[in-house]
């Protein structure tokens, strides 16, 4: 059994934080649930671990309430791990760590709404292309929980957007001045005039960003977009998805696009998106390939 040194600092909450979580392996596990691994053998399968640390560190999690084993097979009696809302919530720590090492130990320390296209940060969104998305459910603009993957049409285009405003107040300070943040509403507003092209194509649009649905709503309205924005303020689906992000005001995705099959596999990926319009084009012409 592996032995554990508690941090006696117990009016700091970074030190209690670190007494549950403070190990990597851990973090790992957690990085690995958020992204539909839920199984003991595959979770071992990723990250290389033996046997014995990986349970010890699933024990560890459950009883720190951060995970839940639940049954999926009684003869012989399996478990699978999923987190539980203590365990959603060290989502943004994820994506923190994700961010920095990004931004400080893959790139030069810049900030920055994109990124070049021979950068690692590019290579990992890339190597999305053949993955599954896990199930989830994202609050739309009216705060209805969706399936960011459409059922109706064989495919679905997720455009990852920074942020898109109804007023130009709302956007934080410095936004023009940051590399690849600006264009969130010509894309929105070019996948609206040319929604007609995707449905006809057999392709769902879904606009995704980190926004409040009250935000979403409002510019939605303003600029008469007939397809829903989705919120993962709660950061699913950029956890899940590994998906590139920076801090302005708050953590918000990088541009980027998926096409996604009605099966949750990723069948393309546009990243980094450096001509927004091109890249409308470029996902509609992926999906007239694949049908």
């Amino acid at each position: 059994m592996a032995q554990r040194t508690h941090l006696g600092d117990a009016d700091c909450a970074i030190a209690q934080a670190l007494d549950v979580v403070g190990d990597w392996w851990t973090l790992l596990i957690v990085r690995d649930a958020a992204r539909g691994l839920h199984r003991f053998e595959e979770i071992q399968r990723e990250l290389g671990v033996s046997r014995k640390v990986l349970a010890e560190r699933l024990r560890l999690l459950v009883e720190a309430g951060v995970l839940t084993r639940e049954p999926y097979q009684e003869r012989p009696v399996r478990h699978e791990y999923r987190l539980t809302p203590r365990g959603r919530g060290l989502l943004p720590v994820l994506v923190a760590l994700q961010d920095w090492g990004d931004t400080w130990v893959l790139g030069d320390g810049e900030m920055t709404a994109t990124t070049d296209e021979a950068s690692r940060e590019a290579a990992r969104v890339n190597a999305l292309k053949g993955t599954r998305l896990p199930a989830m459910l994202l609050p739309d603009r009216f705060g209805e929980l969706r399936d960011p993957v459409d059922g109706t049409l064989p495919f679905t285009v997720l455009y990852c957007f920074p942020g898109a405003y109804a007023r130009a107040d709302a956007y934080p300070p410095g936004w023009a001045g940051i590399p690849g943040a600006k264009g969130c509403t010509l894309e929105s507003c070019t996948y609206r005039d040319q929604l007609a092209e995707f449905t006809a194509a057999g392709a769902a649009v879904h606009g995704v960003s980190t926004q409040r649905p009250d935000e979403q709503r409002e510019f939605a309205e303003a600029e008469r977009l007939r397809f829903p924005l989705l919120s993962d303020a709660g950061l699913t689906l950029t956890t899940a998805l590994r998906l590139p992000t920076f801090r302005a005001g708050q953590i918000r995705i990088k541009r980027l696009t998926l096409v996604v099959d009605r099966e949750r596999t990723v069948r393309e990926v546009f990243y980094p998106v450096t001509d927004i319009e091109a890249s409308v084009g470029a996902a509609l012409a992926a999906v007239r390939a694949a049908a």
